[in-house]
């Protein structure tokens, strides 16, 4: 016999600053300290560095906005699942939720995991990822091994998935004080910076701003043709994106949302926007403070300690250091938090394991919890940085662009369904996104194509586990129906 009411509920705790910390908080993460070294590499040029930038902050902020309209008619938890079965069908949901489980948040939790492993050994050089612990022979070219970055990163992971099984509170609080304290950090990073503005390097970097070339660190200079010059955005793009990935989160959380059709879509208007205007000030600041050169051949791309270095001498680095640990470590918290919520609706469907649609006596799903722990720390495991950044940038904007044309597609289908917020700009906007979204991807496979087909391939692995998930309960149905 059901007995509903005894059963946890999720509970409505958070408000809009939390929402709003969760955005900022969850995009925050590594990324910002880092690619901007590979943008350089790719563009060769202060102008084409800030353009990347910029162009990324529009696509997200095009997005957020146009999200609000979604968000508003389907204030439930499991957002971008929610709007894609709503638009679409249970398929291309699930095939969401797959690729969401399979390598967009446990590929982002694993590889925001590796770049706080990063941080740490700049002040513990004992958990270097150059620390070899196990070194395996698979083949005559190939060793599996296990660094010390890479068992760091996935006790973070564990220990943060642990707090946020003991409920939403605890979550929430690692998140708004984590996301404050690192904004406060970047805010006087920045400040600093252009108050440390060297005259020479600001007009060197400045004086050929839009000649594009690749940069290596070597300081060689690579001239590129039109389709070179497309590849180099592409592929810069793919940092950029990575770093202002995870803004939807907060849709996941929409059960835990207080007033969700109001809070939901602000929280991600002024979250982005926040982010956006610390992002593209933040790289101004380093080309104020660091030669392009510099800047390309940072210490293994830590773009942000060598600016700090420049900025406040040794003590101001490793006071950022610390920072950026910081940041990276709330950044991954919102992601255990807001992922797991995804799974819990699937399995409210039928498309996903049964377990994970039931909450533990702390109304959060615990289940769905550990395996998403499980799996981002095989992948900490299996992948380098690089790797999982170019794997997720390009299946994510794949389900962007799907999502943003659900706008449309609903617009038609349900013309009278309640929008208590319709989509700024609408249809141009939106439209923008759509094209600047298949661009990218398009060029990304062209130039890129050794990580953009794994992620691909794996969207469509999703395809026959549905057709079995299906069967199965169909199966359970009838074994029901007959008893």
């Amino acid at each position: 016999m059901e007995q509903p009411s005894t059963q946890p509920k999720l509970k409505s705790e958070l408000g809009l600053l939390d929402g709003t910390m969760l955005v900022a908080g969850s995009m925050i993460g590594s990324g910002i300290f880092i690619v901007s070294a590979d943008i350089i590499r790719n563009v060769g040029s202060a102008g084409w560095l800030i353009a990347v930038w910029i162009i990324t902050g529009f696509m997200t902020l095009t997005a957020a906005v146009s999200y609000g309209e979604l968000s508003a008619m389907f204030p439930k938890a499991g957002g971008q699942y929610v709007y894609l079965k709503e638009a679409y069908n249970k398929l291309i949901a699930f095939l969401y939720g797959w690729s969401f489980f399979a390598v967009i948040q446990t590929g982002t939790i694993a590889a925001v995991g590796v770049a706080f492993s990063k941080f740490t050994a700049y002040l513990i050089p004992a958990v270097s990822e150059d620390n070899i612990l196990l070194n395996i022979p698979i083949t005559d070219t190939y060793n599996f091994t296990i660094s010390a970055a890479q068992l760091v990163s996935i006790f973070t992971i564990v220990i943060l998935t642990y707090i946020n099984t003991r409920g939403v509170k605890g979550g929430k609080i690692i998140t708004t004080t984590f996301t404050l304290t690192k904004l406060l950090s970047l805010f006087g990073l920045i400040t600093f910076g252009f108050i440390m503005l060297k005259g020479d390097v600001w007009t060197a970097n400045w004086s050929n701003a839009w000649d594009m070339h690749g940069l290596g660190k070597d300081g060689s200079i690579t001239q590129l043709t039109i389709a070179g010059a497309l590849g180099a955005i592409a592929a810069s793009m793919v940092g950029s994106i990575f770093s202002s990935d995870a803004w939807n989160n907060v849709t996941f959380i929409a059960g835990e949302m207080k007033n969700p059709q109001r809070n939901i879509g602000l929280s991600l208007f002024f979250g982005t926007l926040i982010v956006t205007l610390i992002y593209v000030s933040a790289n101004v600041m380093y080309t104020a403070v660091l030669p392009l050169q510099e800047i390309a051949s940072a210490e293994k791309d830590r773009v942000a300690v060598a600016a700090s270095n420049v900025i406040f001498g040794n003590i101001g680095t490793i006071i950022i250091a610390v920072m950026i640990m910081i940041s990276t470590f709330g950044c991954n918290n919102g992601l255990i938090l807001a992922g797991a919520r995804v799974y819990h609706t699937m399995a409210k469907d039928g498309v996903f394991f049964k377990r994970t649609g039931t909450l533990n006596k702390n109304a959060v799903p615990e289940f769905g919890l550990w395996l998403q722990c499980l799996v981002a720390s095989i992948l900490c495991l299996s992948g380098r940085y690089g790797d999982l950044l170019d794997m997720i940038s390009f299946v994510v904007v794949i389900f962007y662009v799907l999502t943003i044309i659900g706008i449309y597609i609903l617009r038609v289908k349900r013309p009278d369904a309640p929008r208590p917020y319709k989509a700024f700009g609408y249809p141009v906007l939106p439209a923008i996104y759509i094209l600047m979204g298949l661009t990218f991807c398009t060029l990304l496979i062209i130039y890129k194509p050794q990580y953009t087909w794994p992620g691909l391939i794996i969207v469509l692995i999703g395809i026959p586990i549905y057709y079995i998930s299906q069967r199965n309960v169909k199966h359970e149905d009838t074994v029901l129906s007959d008893s």
